[in-house]
């Protein structure tokens, strides 16, 4: 039985079952399952996407984001890439057994792996014009002759301009979706999983201007109904994607994770500088970003990075270079700076609830180099500012440029089989069960090594002890 995987990036729950317009989806909801999708933590691009179809978390991964730590010097962070993904995905658990797979801007695919099928680049690959971003090579000459230059992503979407940033979303979208259709009706495949990158990016353009929940609306906006158009649009490409597949066709629309409004952002070494935990050399003239700040580092004990949350980092005696921290006082003085900064406050003076995570405690492995305390500010309604040179710790500017909305940890997903006896709304579907759900629903054995459960078997076992309760 094919599979085909049809990924939103950031698609919001409450906006794909709320839009009624969605005609498509909604028949897609009629015959099957639906609802909401918790993600992982942190819920980000990469790794969310490779640990649905691992079905591994970031810790086993050994991928806490885009940007990582590649050893326990102060200076070294690595870019996420395809090979930092060590974990056999489903394409080639089902490559085994002979199976064919096209795997389309699924992150990270930069450079495009190699797959029993086809591999086409994500939105890491620098330049589709001088860079080889398919698999096979040959792959490239062909969508260029039916689009001409492919667009991954859209340059410089944190901007102002926003009406050059609407059309070259709606530009590289109408390209990729042309290439999927050509790709699903002319080429073999048995799975098939295409991410559509420019919801993310519309939503971190837009999203100030459609929610009225935002500190930033405006109610009569211009760009009032830039988002629901692209969803309405997305619909349609849905659609037509629909119309080339078999009937007993597995299909899955599914998002890695959601999109909610941003409150702010907290900057992070603003409040560690203040509190003597991070001691600077000099305090700088101006904002500046942490890797060019003079840091001493024989007397800092906590640093951290910016980002949709943040990634705090401890300076340990025998792990970092100039480490402060005794090893044997680590767990305390980790539970010390979690409880701190759970006790934070909003700009109003009010709780602002953030959400502090362990590594050890979040993860069935921890891998590689791994950040000593996860937080989500605010639970992700306020950002994580790295710039130091703030007049204070709650602001309104971004460190990368204006950016309308966070991540939120839920998403989306919509699923139907023709072997599938579910139906209508589901609760507690996690990420990591998509992957199982799918070879189970596709007849395959699930790998022991997978982490989520089959939504399926978990129904069957549930309705086995019913049976047997009431014999």
């Amino acid at each position: 039985m094919k599979i085909c995987v049809l990924g939103l990036d950031c698609a919001a729950p409450e906006v794909v079952f709320g839009d009624e317009r969605l005609t498509n989806l909604r028949r897609l909801m009629s015959g099957g399952i639906y609802g909401r999708l918790e993600s992982v933590i942190p819920p980000i691009t990469v790794p969310a996407w490779m640990c649905m179809t691992t079905s591994q978390d970031p810790g086993s991964l050994g991928v806490y984001g885009f940007r990582n730590r590649s050893d326990h010097s102060y200076e070294k962070l690595s870019f996420a890439n395809s090979a930092s993904i060590k974990a056999p995905a489903i394409w080639d658990y089902l490559a085994r057994q002979g199976k064919k797979s096209i795997v389309v801007g699924v992150p990270p695919n930069y450079p495009p792996r190699r797959v029993n099928g086809i591999s086409i680049g994500c939105f890491l690959t620098p330049d589709t014009v001088k860079n080889d971003f398919t698999y096979p090579p040959n792959i490239k000459s062909q969508i260029n002759a039916l689009v001409g230059e492919y667009p991954t992503d859209v340059k410089n979407f944190r901007t102002n301009d926003k009406d050059r940033l609407k059309e070259e979303i709606f530009s590289m979208s109408r390209k990729q979706w042309q290439v999927v259709r050509w790709l699903l009706k002319e080429h073999e495949w048995d799975y098939f999983h295409f991410v559509d990158i420019g919801l993310d990016r519309m939503h971190h353009g837009f999203w100030n201007y459609f929610d009225p929940t935002h500190v930033q609306f405006v109610p009569g906006n211009p760009y009032q109904n830039a988002i629901p158009e692209y969803y309405f649009w997305l619909d349609e490409q849905i659609g037509a994607a629909l119309e080339l597949l078999d009937e007993d066709t597995i299909v899955l629309v599914v998002s890695d994770h959601g999109a909610q409004r941003l409150d702010g952002g907290f900057a992070i070494n603003e409040w560690l500088i203040r509190e003597g935990l991070l001691v600077l050399e000099e305090y700088p003239a101006a904002l500046t970003p942490f890797e060019k700040l003079r840091v001493n580092w024989g007397k800092t004990r906590v640093w951290s990075e910016g980002g949709y949350y943040a990634r705090v980092f401890f300076n340990v005696q025998g792990r970092e270079p100039q480490g402060v921290i005794p090893m044997a006082e680590y767990e305390s003085f980790q539970d010390e700076i979690k409880t701190r900064l759970e006790a934070l406050p909003d700009d109003k003076g009010a709780p602002m609830r953030s959400l502090v995570f362990k590594p050890k405690e979040l993860y069935r492995h921890v891998r590689n180099v791994a950040p000593d305390l996860i937080v989500h500010f605010g639970g992700l309604y306020w950002r994580s500012i790295g710039t130091v040179g703030h007049a204070k710790v709650h602001v309104q500017e971004n460190d990368t440029g204006p950016d309308a909305c966070n991540h939120a940890q839920y998403g989306m997903f919509i699923l139907t089989a023709p072997n599938c006896a579910l139906r209508g709304e589901f609760e507690r579907a996690r990420l990591l069960d998509i992957a199982p759900t799918l070879m189970d629903l596709a007849g395959h054995e699930i790998p022991e090594g997978m982490q989520g459960r089959s939504l399926i078997a978990d129904h069957r076992e549930t309705k086995a002890r019913t049976t047997k309760d009431t014999k």
